[in-house]
């Protein structure tokens, strides 16, 4: 390296400055709840250090330094160093990615090494640049650090303001740099936990050294120690002093990733700086970056670097009703390669609805909006009287080509509404990202993923609410009756948000290590699922009508024999009736009046009258199951079904629960009871079109086979393995009873204990699901306990992991937050933690089938079966159409498919095993 002047490196101990910014200020949190007081310390002092050297004589060289684990060498050397060390606090944890973040913003090198200390690191680049004739300044005031100082290497606590040269370091340990490590092999460090010798402290170990010369010539001498404790300790722990002299030795051979080269300094990016400032909302911080960086106030560049959430209150959005403007627009979009769309439609069923606009955003507080149906009034047609706007089919024919461009990414929030919509206009979009699957793969658990909630949060917004511009109650409109100039706003609006939300989120995948989760699990699903729903299912209504008067003949005939029971009529659905005759007249025991002087009639309260014998309230419990079915599905799904398809087109939600697993909605297909006959028989009204059947291809007790791999419980994965009946095996370990001649209660006890041990069932649950004594399902469930350890200190493993981190994993990586665990309320926190422990088995498990989807259709093509489709996906089941003459052939492909979604990034322990029937309609298929 040529010098034409002596360099200078500056070198921050990164880790001193954590501590003192996190001790230094009281707790700070951004919007989304993330801790930043230790990041906004961190941050002002660095920016403070830079300042106020570029003020005097501005280094050449310039690194933060970080510790980058607990374990180094010295771990190897001695199992006990640092072990007196506590851990650092639960809301500085987080905050440690973010202040390497705050690092590389200012475009300054960010350095760490596993396996070597923050020191190692500094005394390694200390050694080389001394050698090539450097000055060096360590920014740290750490003693260990001490022993570098020389003519032309200092420390200096920039808290106290105070450089320290070798004077200072004489000062401190009574001998100059170059003795510090043996000062210190002698006296320890009970911080570091460095044993030294016993009884020797600083100032005896200083003289000591100053007699002796060094640690080894004192070690040799030790005999001619007058003081005779002095004489014993220094003999006895000879080499625990050679041990510690290692301990705190720093190493000056670290194998360095970046040269001495990379640390020049060169001139910051300042509207990098600004847009982490503006993500971590440091508005105190936002003037000084501005001011540094020459920027001008409205100059929101840090907004474009994609690495931060953007900050204006000035916004562009403009009413796209001509040619020339829309190709502006999409010019515009091509150039960036990304740009956030929205749609704009008459309602909210993605089958129903139709669509009334557009709207584009490509950077932020930038955004258009193309009306395509609007109306002056109810009734009116686009005939030239209603508002200007362009040609709808000209629109769509200049826009398809870039809502389809393999090279334009698209961005939506929940785009999987949009890509229904478009899709009715005979678009395919792709590729795209959605904003609302990038936050629930990053916060699941933590929040809602709609996009007025993650505005709010990340953006501190309020988006402008749909009555505002379309009125509400009866007054509310269809979004093609408003006005263009509100519609403008609101639409571009969203498209704007979207955008900023994108740039905010997907950085942060990659950084949080979840980018694989949402490219392998996520991002594709959208696009499966707007299928599925488009296929929808066949739904006989004729079948729907016959079981809602079956139904309601069996209501009647149960009506009757409750007022016989009762010895009046009353009005069944009434629970203050119900109970007035329970408690009152009958003077059933048990009854508990609630807040507005009612008896409870609760399905729990009917079901232990009705273990107790009494069979009024079981035939209540009868009446109302008829009563649910009837209402909520043979009468309310005769209205759900599509008057032009003939078909049920439910919709997906994919960031509905906190597991992964998908929800159902408009209408709920994974809710119809399975348990009871009456349940099932409405399965009998979802139907193959003529010369088709359904395929129910079902994952076989996957949650359990789940547990025993993450468990590692051997007679489970060995039951498995082998095929043998799961719940028999357990009630034969469990009730020490042979698979032979086994009684079938005891197989349903064991079949209980299973399937209630992953959702963390207690003995009151178990009791009431099996009808037994309280104290016998405690007994059963400590006895299973008993005989699989390993699940119970899986679920004790898996809670102390949600308590330190705040989350649990899935076995694919997927997290759920579970930032209830720590509640001081004892019910919020059992449910955490049941929530805690059966998040990664049922969330692998919907990871599971979710892989299985995105796979299933290339499976299906690559055979040739591509008129195969996929119509739902009820819990660990999927459901396909497939033409009579080609079930055979299909099936095959579907098990395969489904029994090898884990590979390549998953061996299971256990075999994933899919069950397979067919028939005319869903029943028939199981």
């Amino acid at each position: 390296m040529t010098q034409t002047a002596r360099n200078h490196l500056y070198l921050v101990d990164g880790s001193s400055y954590i501590f003192r910014a996190y001790h230094k200020l009281p707790p700070m949190t951004r919007a989304d709840g993330t801790p930043v007081n230790a990041v906004y310390g961190f941050t002002t002092m660095l920016m403070k250090l830079v300042q106020d050297l570029n003020d005097g004589v501005a280094p050449t060289h310039l690194a933060v330094i970080f510790d980058a684990a607990k374990h180094s060498f010295r771990n190897d050397l001695y199992d006990q160093y640092k072990a007196n060390r506590p851990e650092p606090p639960e809301d500085l944890v987080p905050q440690f990615p973010l202040i390497r973040e705050a690092v590389r913003a200012m475009s300054l090198p960010c350095i760490e090494l596993q396996g070597w200390e923050a020191d190692d690191i500094i005394a390694t680049y200390t050694t080389q640049a001394r050698g090539l004739g450097f000055d060096v300044t360590i920014v740290s005031s750490d003693k260990d650090l001490m022993q570098l100082v020389d003519d032309h290497v200092q420390l200096f606590d920039t808290m106290k303001n105070v450089r320290m040269g070798a004077d200072a370091v004489q000062d401190k340990f009574g001998v100059g740099p170059d003795k510090v490590v043996d000062v210190q092999a002698l006296a320890g460090d009970s911080v570091d936990n460095v044993p030294g010798v016993p009884g020797i402290g600083v100032k005896t170990a200083a003289q000591l050294i100053h007699d002796h010369g060094d640690l080894e010539t004192l070690l040799a001498n030790a005999e001619g120690i007058k003081q005779k404790k002095r004489r014993e300790n220094l003999i006895a722990f000879a080499d625990q002093a050679r041990l510690s002299k290692k301990l705190v030795q720093l190493a000056c051979d670290v194998p360095l990733d970046d040269a001495l080269d990379a640390l020049a300094v060169h001139a910051p990016d300042p509207h990098k700086l600004l847009a982490f400032v503006d993500a971590n909302q440091f508005k105190s911080l936002r003037a000084k970056v501005i001011a540094a960086g020459g920027l001008d106030d409205a100059d929101d560049a840090g907004a474009q670097t994609g690495d931060a959430a953007e900050y204006t209150d000035q916004t562009d959005y403009e009413c796209v009703t001509d040619m020339a403007a829309l190709d502006r627009w999409i010019a515009e979009a091509r150039e960036a390669g990304t740009v956030a769309v929205d749609t704009e439609t008459t309602g909210l069923n993605a089958m129903t609805a139709r669509l009334v606009g557009v709207s584009l955003s490509v950077v932020a507080g930038r955004a258009c909006y193309i009306p395509l149906a609007h109306r002056a009034s109810e009734g009116l047609a686009l005939d030239g009287d209603g508002p200007a706007q362009i040609d709808k089919a000209s629109a769509l024919a200049a826009l398809k080509p870039l809502l389809e461009d393999p090279a334009v990414l698209k961005v939506g929030q929940n785009i999987k509404y949009d890509l229904q919509i478009l899709a009715h206009e005979g678009i395919a979009v792709s590729p795209f990202d959605d904003t609302m699957l990038e936050s629930y793969v990053l916060d699941c658990g933590r929040h809602g993923h709609g996009m007025d909630e993650l505005a709010k949060l990340h953006l501190s917004v309020t988006p402008t609410p749909y009555k505002a511009v379309a009125g509400i109650g009866k007054k509310q409109v269809t979004f093609d009756l408003v006005p263009l100039d509100k519609a403008t706003h609101y639409a571009a609006e969203d498209a704007d948000i979207t955008g900023r939300l994108h740039r905010l989120l997907k950085p942060q995948l990659p950084k949080a290590g979840l980018l694989t989760v949402y490219e392998t699990l996520e991002r594709g699903m959208p696009a499966v699922l707007q299928r599925m729903e488009r296929h929808g299912i066949k739904v006989d209504r004729q079948a729907l009508s016959r079981l809602s008067g079956d139904f309601a003949q069996r209501m009647g005939a149960l009506e009757a024999e409750i007022h016989e029971l009762a010895g009046e009529t009353f009005n069944i659905a009434s629970p203050k009736q119900l109970g007035a005759i329970l408690f009152d007249k009958m003077g059933l025991q048990g009854g508990k009046k609630g807040k507005t002087g009612a008896y409870s009639t609760s399905a729990d309260v009917l079901e232990k009258l009705a273990a107790e014998g009494h069979d009024l309230p079981a035939r209540v419990l009868d009446w109302r199951q008829l009563s649910k079915l009837k209402s909520t599905y043979t009468d309310a799904l005769q209205d759900d079904i599509h008057p032009e398809t003939g078909r049920v087109h439910t919709s997906f939600s994919l960031a509905g629960t906190t597991t992964g697993r998908l929800a159902s909605t408009d209408p709920n297909l994974q809710n119809i009871p399975v348990r009871t006959e009456e349940g099932r028989e409405i399965r009998k009204a979802f139907v193959a079109e003529p010369g088709h059947r359904l395929v129910a291809a079902d994952y076989s007790q996957i949650e359990l086979r789940v547990l025993a791999h993450m468990a590692g419980v051997d007679a489970l994965v060995e039951a498995f393995r082998d095929g043998q009946d799961i719940h028999a095996i357990t009630a034969s370990q469990v009730f020490d009873v042979p698979v032979d001649g086994m009684d079938p209660m005891v197989r349903r006890q064991a079949k209980a204990i299973n399937f209630g041990i992953i959702y963390g069932i207690s003995g009151f649950g178990l009791a009431n699901q099996l009808g037994i004594p309280r104290a016998d399902a405690q007994r059963y469930i400590d006895a299973y306990f008993e005989r699989f350890p390993q699940i119970q200190d899986y679920m004790e493993r898996t809670k102390a992991q949600a308590r330190e981190q705040g989350y649990v994993e899935t076995l694919f990586g997927r997290r759920t937050h579970t930032p209830a665990i720590k509640s001081k309320n004892w019910q919020e926190r059992s449910f955490a933690e049941r929530a805690a422990i059966n998040a990664p088995i049922q969330g692998t498990a919907a990871d599971i089938i979710r892989r299985a989807m995105l796979r299933m259709e290339a499976a299906l093509s690559d055979a040739g079966l591509d008129d195969v489709k996929m119509l739902l996906q009820v819990h660990d089941e999927l459901i396909f159409e497939i033409a009579e003459d080609r079930v055979d052939r299909a099936i095959p492909v579907i098990r395969e498919t489904m029994e090898t979604a884990c590979a390549p990034v998953l061996d299971l322990a256990v075999p994933l095993v899919v069950d397979c029937g067919s028939g005319q309609s869903w029943y028939e298929a199981h």
